[in-house]
């Protein structure tokens, strides 16, 4: 990664090559998170939020893959989270709003998954990881993500099943 000289204010810029990565990244990062939110809106807003995380970073950061796919993976995790609180301790006044996202019945199944079951197939099937970085991104260990792709496997054959 190039170096990048500090401005009058002593700050340092981050390099042009941002807008490339950002040009380049966007795409699999609506995708990554719609998939993690079932929720197009929420999706960009999130993919938004994580880019808006690296761009400070950017001169430091060594694989920029890497964590911008950790902040969304964290930031739909947030999101959840605040989800199933509202859920929770407020009524629901209305039908949530429909996505623009089209999803069949195994997409529909593992969106009724538990956030980090669901995470685990996602990154795993969709994104192609590996266990130790789908490990990274969520913040556990390799063993933990087998066992939670075990469990939300088991969850989907039993919801699937004719």
């Amino acid at each position: 990664m190039a170096m990048t000289k500090p401005s009058a204010s002593g700050e340092v810029a981050p390099p042009s090559d941002f807008a490339a990565f950002y040009r380049d990244a966007w795409p699999g990062a609506v995708r990554l998170a719609g998939l993690l939110t079932q929720d197009a809106r929420v999706a960009e807003d999130v993919a938004q939020e994580a880019f808006t995380r690296i761009y400070p970073q950017w001169s430091r950061v060594q694989n920029p893959s890497a964590y911008l796919r950790v902040a969304i993976v964290n930031a739909c995790r947030s999101w959840a989270s605040r989800r199933h609180t509202e859920r929770m301790k407020l009524p629901l006044v209305a039908t949530p709003m429909s996505t623009e996202l089209a999803f069949d019945v195994l997409a529909d199944a593992v969106a009724g998954l538990p956030y980090r079951q669901r995470a685990v197939l996602v990154l795993r099937y969709h994104a192609g990881l590996r266990e130790a970085d789908i490990a990274e991104a969520l913040g556990c260990r390799p063993g933990t993500v087998k066992s939670l792709t075990s469990r939300a496997l088991a969850a989907l054959r039993k919801g699937i099943e004719p």
